[in-house]
C-alpha cells in the first residue's frame, strides 16, 4: 500500500514532465478549471474532496530528497526533468507549490458544465505547474464527487418513497442507505474518501476509514453509525442443524437495540417462516429492539418483497397515517445484494405497489457505491482556459474538437454566479458586480478556507426535493 504523502513530483503522468519545454516562452501565468461535463448519469453533481487533497497532500512541502528521487526516476524512465524548476520551488517557496486555488463551497449541488475549481500558478517563472498537478488534483476530486453524487441520487430516490409512504420521512431517511463497500475498493484511500463521500448524504456505514477521513479532514466528531450484524461465517460455524441456535444467540448476545442477521446461508424462506417466524417467534417478540433480516441472494427486488410479505403474515403490524403497511417494530429487512440507483428505484416502486411503507426496509450498497465508478462516470476534466503573457495580457485558451463538440472547453478565466437557484458559469471578465462563488481556498501552501463536515452536509440539503429520476 502506498504511504502518503507521496512524492508530489512523481504524482503525475509521465508525459507532463516534458511540458515545461512545450509552452510558449512568453507564458507567465496559466489558468485552468475542473468541471464535470455532460454525462449519462446525472445532470447535477455534489462537489466534494478538494479539502482532503489540500490538507493531506499539498500541505506537505517538496524536499530536495524528492527532487533527487524524481530526477533519477524520470531520467531512467526516458522523460525530461525540470531540475531548475523544482529546485526553485524548494529553495524559494520552501517546497510549497506556488499555486492559487479557488473553488465552490464543498457540498454544493452543481449543474454539469459549471467549474468546481480553478487553479493558477503564482510564480511567473513556473507557468507549467498549473497543469502539472492535473493528475493528482483531478483524481482527488472526481472520485469523492462521483461517489457523493451517486449516494445523493439514491437519497433523493429513497426520500421520494418515504414522502409517499412514511409518517416520518425525515427521521427515517438518514439510515436508509448503508455503505458496505470497504472490502470492494481498490485501496484504503479509496475506502476513506469514498466512504466519507457517502456520509455527506447518509449516517449508516460499515466503512470505518470513511469515518476517519471525515474526522481528519472535516472535523466530524462521528459522521456515521452501525449496528451489530452477522455474516455467513458466524451463522454457518454453528452448522446447518444448529441454524436456529445461531439466530437465537444473536438475539441473546445483542438483547437491546437493532441487530442485523443474514438469513440465507441455507434456505431464506425456511429461515423466515419456520425459524424467525416459528421456533424463534417468542424470542423475537421479547427482544428489546429490532431484528433486521438480511437476504443476501436471489432477485434483488422480488426476494425482499417476498420476505416482507411473509413477515407481515406472521408478525403483523399496522396501517400508518398514509395508508401503507408498517411491520411490527420488532422486525425489519435490509437489502444489500444487487442494489444500485436503478434497482433501489425498482424495489421501492414494487414495495409501494404492494402497499408497504418504505420504513420497513433499508438498503445497502458495496462496490456499486464505492468502486464501480471512473472519471468518465461524470465525465470529469481539467482544462486550461487562459494564459497571461510577459506583457501582462491574458489570452483565451480552449479546445474545440470538430469530431466531438461535447468536449469543447471554456475559453477565458472562469467565474461562477447564481442564476436563479442554480450556479452558472460565466467569464471572469464578465462578472461585473455579481458575486463570484469560486472563492480562494488555497495559496502557496496555506489553507484559506476550512469546511466543517456538518456545513458540507447542510449545504447539500439546500435544494433537496422529494422527487428523483434515473437517467436511462
Amino acid at each position: 500500500m502506498t504511504t502518503f504523502p507521496a512524492n508530489l513530483i512523481l504524482a503525475t503522468d509521465s508525459y507532463k514532465h516534458s511540458h515545461f519545454l512545450q509552452y510558449p516562452p512568453e507564458m507567465r501565468v496559466l489558468s485552468a478549471y475542473i468541471e464535470a461535463r455532460q454525462n449519462i448519469l446525472s445532470n447535477r453533481v455534489l462537489f466534494l474532496g478538494l479539502q482532503p487533497f489540500l490538507i493531506g497532500h499539498l500541505s506537505h512541502p517538496v524536499t530536495m530528497a524528492d527532487v533527487k528521487e524524481a530526477e533519477e526516476v524520470t531520467r531512467a524512465h526516458g522523460v525530461p526533468f525540470n531540475r531548475a524548476g523544482w529546485e526553485r520551488i524548494v529553495t524559494i517557496h520552501g517546497g510549497h507549490l506556488p499555486l492559487s486555488i479557488s473553488a465552490l463551497p464543498e457540498g454544493m449541488i452543481v449543474p454539469t458544465g459549471v467549474p468546481l475549481v480553478q487553479v493558477e500558478n503564482t510564480d511567473p517563472a513556473l507557468g507549467w505547474l498549473t497543469t502539472f498537478i492535473e493528475t493528482a488534483l483531478l483524481r482527488a476530486i472526481w472520485y469523492p464527487t462521483t461517489v457523493a453524487t451517486i449516494s445523493w441520487r439514491c437519497r433523493a430516490i429513497i426520500r421520494a418513497g418515504l414522502l409517499k409512504t412514511s409518517d416520518d420521512p425525515e427521521g427515517q431517511l438518514p439510515f436508509k442507505l448503508h455503505d458496505f463497500g470497504a472490502r470492494g475498493v481498490s485501496s484504503a484511500e479509496s475506502a476513506s474518501l469514498g466512504g466519507m463521500a457517502h456520509l455527506v448524504n447518509f449516517s449508516g456505514t460499515d466503512t470505518m476509514e470513511g469515518l476517519m477521513a471525515a474526522r481528519r479532514y472535516y472535523d466530524a466528531d462521528m459522521a456515521g453509525f452501525s449496528i451489530p450484524a452477522a455474516e455467513h461465517s458466524t451463522i454457518t460455524a454453528w452448522g446447518r442443524e444448529r441454524e436456529g441456535d445461531a439466530y437465537a444467540n444473536m438475539l441473546a448476545r445483542f438483547d437491546e437495540g437493532a441487530v442485523a442477521v443474514v438469513s440465507d446461508s441455507y434456505d431464506l424462506d425456511r429461515a423466515v417462516s419456520q425459524l424467525w417466524g416459528g421456533a424463534l417467534y417468542d424470542k423475537v417478540m421479547a427482544h428489546k429492539g429490532t431484528l433486521v433480516i438480511r437476504p443476501d441472494s436471489g432477485d434483488p427486488v422480488e426476494t425482499p418483497l417476498r420476505v416482507l410479505e411473509t413477515l407481515w403474515g406472521i408478525f403483523g403490524g399496522r396501517v400508518n397515517g398514509k395508508g401503507y403497511r408498517l411491520l411490527d417494530d420488532h422486525v425489519r429487512v435490509i437489502q444489500g445484494d444487487g442494489m444500485s440507483p436503478v434497482t433501489i428505484t425498482r424495489l421501492i416502486d414494487r414495495l409501494v405497489g404492494a402497499g408497504f411503507a418504505i420504513d420497513n426496509i433499508a438498503f445497502g450498497m458495496g462496490g456499486g457505491l464505492l468502486q464501480h465508478v471512473n472519471r468518465d462516470t461524470l465525465s470529469f476534466a481539467m482544462k486550461a482556459d487562459a494564459m497571461r503573457d510577459d506583457a501582462g495580457l491574458w489570452h483565451d485558451i480552449a479546445k474545440t474538437p470538430a469530431t466531438d463538440p461535447a468536449k469543447r472547453s471554456k475559453p477565458g478565466r472562469q467565474a461562477v454566479v447564481m442564476d436563479g437557484d442554480a450556479p452558472k458559469a460565466v467569464r471572469l471578465d464578465a462578472l461585473g458586480t455579481r458575486t463570484n462563488l469560486l472563492q480562494k481556498v488555497w495559496r502557496d501552501g496555506r489553507l484559506l478556507c476550512h469546511h466543517h463536515f456538518n456545513a458540507v452536509r447542510e449545504r447539500s440539503r439546500q435544494n433537496e426535493t422529494g422527487q428523483a429520476s434515473i437517467r436511462p
